[in-house]
């Protein structure tokens, strides 16, 4: 099992590998958004159509506030308060903003809006803001499979394929809800 701590787990990142770590609710999958390859070797240890898009997470609403632009006020303060209230949800709330020029289209895949959250775990905050910069977050499994809820289980579906950040999980007991920040539609409940 390739454990390592967070100074590793960053400089993974930093090298283009794909790195385990975990969150508010599950196992997550991660690596720099801007590479292409690290990006590929999750779709295919996931079995994941690149169609589906995938989350990206940050440590900060600063790092956030480009894609906040063109939202409504009202809107964008509802945003905001969700994560700043963040200890007060009983899940993690990820919102689809307007795509930027910035993110790739392969993490948005076929949808017009990139999923965002501004994560409340004090180790991906920490790994954020790190490595300085977003970073992939999708569910540790397999297609069909459950989101891995351990370490244990991470090597069980991809055994020494990835890095694995040492950590616990956070509170939340299921995944992060998803809002659609231009529709107002609650795409997971």
């Amino acid at each position: 099992m390739n454990h390592v701590n967070l100074e590793h787990a960053i400089a993974t990142l930093q090298h283009g590998e794909v790195l385990a770590y975990p969150t508010e609710a599950v196992w997550g999958l991660g690596c720099d958004l801007r590479q292409a390859a690290a990006f590929q070797k999750i779709l295919k240890l996931k079995q994941r159509p690149i169609e589906k898009g995938v989350i990206l997470l940050s440590e900060s609403i600063e790092r956030v506030e480009p894609l906040l632009a063109d939202l409504d006020q009202t809107i964008r303060q509802q945003v905001i308060d969700s994560w700043l209230n963040a200890k007060n949800n009983q899940r993690a709330q990820t919102w689809l903003l307007p795509i930027h020029a910035d993110i790739p289209q392969w993490i948005y895949g076929d949808h017009d809006r990139v999923a965002i959250r501004v994560t409340s775990h004090p180790l991906c905050q920490q790994l954020c803001r790190g490595f300085d910069n977003f970073v992939v977050s999708t569910s540790a499994n397999p297609a069909g499979l459950a989101p891995a809820r351990t370490a244990e289980q991470v090597v069980d579906y991809f055994h020494d394929q990835v890095a694995i950040l040492s950590g616990e999980l956070g509170d939340s007991p299921e995944p992060s809800r998803i809002n659609d920040a231009v529709t107002g539609q609650i795409i997971r409940a």
